[in-house]
């Protein structure tokens, strides 16, 4: 029992072994970009990648050839169909380089075609036959052409490019062409059916110039006028900047003018004000002088008003004292006097006779006195002599009298005297 199982399990082991190696025998994977041919007999089988394709070993012949679009460079130099004003040829030399892309067919039969036709050669000599056949074409194609139409609104006299539908028939591609690019639709159509005899289809053609004398004159003519006009701009461009510039300076200049003119006004108008303030603070330093002036000058006045009355006030207390203690020197003096008598009087008198008889003499000598006697008779008792002696001795007493009293009957020395003149007697009448 237990072998059986064995012998079972080994089988079915067997079985999946080798139905996995027929199935990866059998199926084969096909990339992208690859196109698989399988052909048993005449039954033709196309493989477009990626997929699986059933292949059975011995019985299938198989082969790919690459799916990718091909590109292939072309410069076509020849001379257009222009003509001049008369209607003679007048052809242009130009130089067109283009790149150019096709592909193989989509239907069963343009493979089979690429596959026996273009495929089959070396890689060298397919891409040769694919020059071959667009640069005949664009010669072609310039031939038919003018220069202006080389050089048309849409190119520009620069790189073009057109796509065209694949498959499109002539008479579409021709309506078509007053959209797309003329000598693009005529390449198309010229080469079209080589292609087709060849398995491949024509996909697109981008012009990447167009060269001639006459577009390089033309060119430079364009360059020399755009040249002119960009310089023309320029200048303008310059002059407006240069205006800008100077009104931008002008206007600067203008601010700080009116800077400085605000600049000066606020400065004369500090100076004035510092000037005001400078007067203001003088008549301030004045007014405050004057009045510190005038107080002063007050003060001193009542300064000095004070000072006299205290002086004057001392003065007529010192002329008081010094007057009372006279007083007082000239009433003990007195009473000194009174105390004494009539001894010292006398005393003093005879002291003083030689000095007072001196000075009578001098004053009668000097006429100083003059009597006039009065009239005779008895009855008046005195006579002339007797008046003088009268007046004499008066003049005496009052001179001994004034020498005591200034001290010097005390011993002190008397001022210098002064001769008195005794008043005259009056006139005596005779009988």
């Amino acid at each position: 029992m237990m072998l059986s199982l064995i012998i079972a399990g080994a089988a079915v082991v067997l079985v999946l072994f080798f139905t996995s190696v027929i199935i990866t025998t059998f199926l084969r994977s096909v990339d992208a970009g690859v196109i698989l041919l399988a052909s048993r007999g005449r039954s033709l089988q196309i493989f477009r990648g990626p997929c699986k394709a059933l292949v059975v070993p011995v019985i299938t012949q198989v082969r790919s050839i690459p799916a990718q679009a091909i590109n292939v460079d072309i410069e076509i130099t020849d001379q257009t169909a222009d003509v001049d004003a008369n209607g003679r040829s007048a052809p242009v030399k130009v130089t067109v380089r283009a790149s150019a892309i096709v592909s193989v067919g989509e239907d069963e039969a343009m493979v089979n075609t690429a596959a026996n036709k273009f495929f089959s050669k070396p890689g060298g000599e397919q891409l040769s036959t694919l020059t071959d056949v667009l640069s005949s074409a664009g010669r072609r194609a310039i031939n038919l052409l003018k220069h202006d139409q080389l050089f048309n609104a849409r190119s520009g006299a620069t790189v073009a490019s057109t796509a065209l539908a694949v498959g499109a028939s002539r008479d579409v591609a021709l309506a078509a062409r007053g959209d797309d690019d003329e000598l693009a639709v005529i390449i198309k159509d010229a080469c079209s059916r080589e292609l087709l005899d060849l398995g491949l289809s024509f996909n697109s053609l981008n012009i990447k110039a167009v060269l001639s004398e006459v577009a390089e004159a033309r060119r430079r003519e364009s360059a020399a006028r755009a040249k002119a006009d960009a310089d023309v701009v320029t200048a303008q461009e310059e002059q407006r900047a240069r205006i800008a510039q100077l009104e931008a300076a002008q206007k600067i200049n203008d601010q700080e003018r009116a800077l400085n003119m605000q600049i000066a006004s606020n400065g004369a108008s500090i100076a004035r004000a510092e000037a005001e303030k400078q007067g203001a603070m003088r008549q301030q330093r004045e007014a405050e002088l004057s009045a510190n002036q005038i107080t002063q000058a007050r003060a001193d006045a009542e300064q000095s008003v004070i000072q006299q009355e205290a002086e004057g006030r001392g003065q007529a207390v010192r002329i008081r004292a010094i007057a009372e203690a006279e007083a007082a020197a000239i009433k003990m003096k007195a009473q000194a006097l009174m105390e004494a008598g009539g001894a010292y009087l006398e005393l003093r008198r005879l002291e003083l006779a030689p000095d007072l008889t001196r000075e009578v003499a001098g004053a009668l000598s000097n006429s100083q006195f003059v009597n006039f006697g009065g009239g005779g008779g008895g009855g008046e008792g005195h006579g002339a002599v007797a008046t003088g002696s009268d007046d004499i001795l008066r003049v005496v007493q009052t001179l001994m009298a004034a020498k005591v009293i200034t001290g010097e009957a005390f011993g002190k020395p008397a001022p210098a005297a002064v001769p008195a003149v005794a008043p005259p007697a009056p006139p005596s009448r005779r009988s």
